[in-house]
């Protein structure tokens, strides 16, 4: 008697720990139940005939400004772009109004994203000179991706810039902490290089040496600590050089948009809106970071969504916001790249699926595999198309990408066996719950 699932994804090409392969997925109670063929009956059932199914994909870095500055975003908003994107959970940070800092404040944002997000979520803890003993509390909280400091002031008011402070952060706790690494002293004293009106100023202003700087001070604060850390938006060759003779230590990140635009070419067209912490650099680091990352250094992909309203972003540079939207291109501009050759398909899983399930220690996701979340990102790798604004789902409604011509696209978002997006339409409710973490159900 063949058995009865809630869901069956059909004829689709499934990409599991062991390869592609063409099969079938049965789902019941929200989690992968078979893979093989001739499964049975279910009550819903998708045709995936020339899709490829993968792991549900992880943006482990977003802002999505709830509360204090939801004229930006919100967390629907922002769950909404992510899922059309075909992200079927994310890690939003804590620089918000007020700061995500105390218990009282995680355990707000949890309130407000349960069944209002669209996807799964996880919420980064603010680290401050104040709250450094506390952290070891605080990361513990089920639905919290861990602590974040911010070594150079970016938009928020989180700085944690001395060596001191930064100590006794890292000796409060023991789950990996996300690190934006710039030196904040050395920004301070090159302010001068950040020239009036002139955007392409900004990575001569917050130069290499301002990463350099901190992410060698970081790790070695790390292993004198004996703490993990991973450190976000790399953009520089020589800092994914120094991580790799760290990685006992130190895991990383890079931004689909650094791996993207040149600055020779982005701020000419796109000015203030090219502009970011840390910065689109020269065309030379961005093809510096794919070498690196075709050898294995970047262990994850994160869009570091980021949105501001167009008339912050049209003030005259330096008085504009950083920051770019970027969750919901994520996906297809990775796939881009898959199509014009610069990255395999199985390392664009590991980046976006399996790495962050390691580095961040998920449980049951990251993976298409008996007993785990029913998470799937559906795409056509095939498909030839062009980002428009009636797509863009964001609140600040622009993207960097906006007219861009890609070859790839998420067609459906599937979480926890929900049918959350099928070709650019929504379901009727939001599902998103918090993402369940090692070192917090098994605490």
């Amino acid at each position: 008697m063949s058995e009865t699932f809630d869901l069956i994804l059909k004829n689709g090409t499934i990409h599991t720990p062991g390869g592609a392969e063409q099969a079938d997925v049965g789902v019941r109670g929200g989690r992968i139940v078979a893979i093989g063929t001739g499964l049975g009956d279910a009550g819903e059932t998708i045709d995936c005939t020339g899709l490829d199914v993968l792991p549900g994909c992880i943006d482990s870095q977003v802002h999505f400004r709830e509360p204090g500055l939801e004229h930006k975003e919100d967390l629907e908003s922002g769950s909404r772009a992510a899922v059309l994107g075909g992200i079927t959970a994310v890690f939003e940070m804590p620089n918000t109004n007020p700061n995500t800092d105390t218990a009282e404040r995680v355990h707000d944002k949890l309130k407000r994203a349960h069944h209002r997000m669209w996807c799964d979520h996880a919420f980064y803890v603010g680290a401050t000179a104040d709250n450094a003993e506390h952290l070891r509390d605080l990361e513990r909280i089920p639905g919290t991706a861990g602590v974040k400091i911010f070594m150079g002031a970016s938009t928020g008011s989180l700085l944690v810039d001395d060596d001191n402070a930064l100590a006794r952060v890292l000796a409060s706790g023991t789950r990996r902490v996300a690190i934006h690494a710039e030196d904040e002293t050395r920004m301070n004293a090159r302010k001068g290089h950040a020239l009036a009106g002139d955007p392409s100023s900004h990575p001569v202003w917050r130069d290499d040496e301002s990463a350099m700087i901190a992410t060698k001070r970081i790790i070695g604060l790390a292993r004198a600590a004996r703490r993990r850390i991973h450190i976000l938006h790399i953009t520089t060759p020589a800092e994914l050089a120094y991580i790799g003779q760290n990685k006992d230590i130190a895991t990383c990140e890079v931004t689909p948009q650094h791996l993207t635009l040149a600055g020779e070419e982005a701020y000419p067209r796109l000015g203030t809106y090219a502009q970011m912490n840390p910065p689109i650099r020269s065309g030379a680091h961005r093809d510096g970071l794919w070498h690196w990352l075709n050898q294995g250094v970047p262990d994850v992909l994160g869009s570091d969504h980021a949105p501001h309203t167009i008339e912050e972003k049209a003030k005259p540079y330096p008085t504009s916001p950083s920051g770019m939207p970027g969750v919901q291109t994520l996906v297809p501009l990775l796939l881009n790249h898959v199509a014009e050759g610069r990255l395999t398909l199985r390392r664009f899983i590991e980046l976006t699926s399996s790495g962050p399930q390691r580095v961040f220690g998920l449980v049951g996701k990251g993976r298409i595999a008996l007993g785990y979340d029913a998470d799937f990102t559906v795409v056509d790798l095939k498909k030839r198309w062009t980002v428009g604004s009636d797509w863009l789902a964001s609140r600040c409604n622009w993207s960097p990408f906006e007219g861009m011509e890609l070859t790839g696209k998420a067609i459906g978002t599937i979480i926890r066996g929900h049918r959350v997006m099928w070709e650019d339409a929504l379901a009727n409710d939001a599902v998103g719950e918090a993402v369940r973490f090692e070192a917090t159900e098994f605490a």
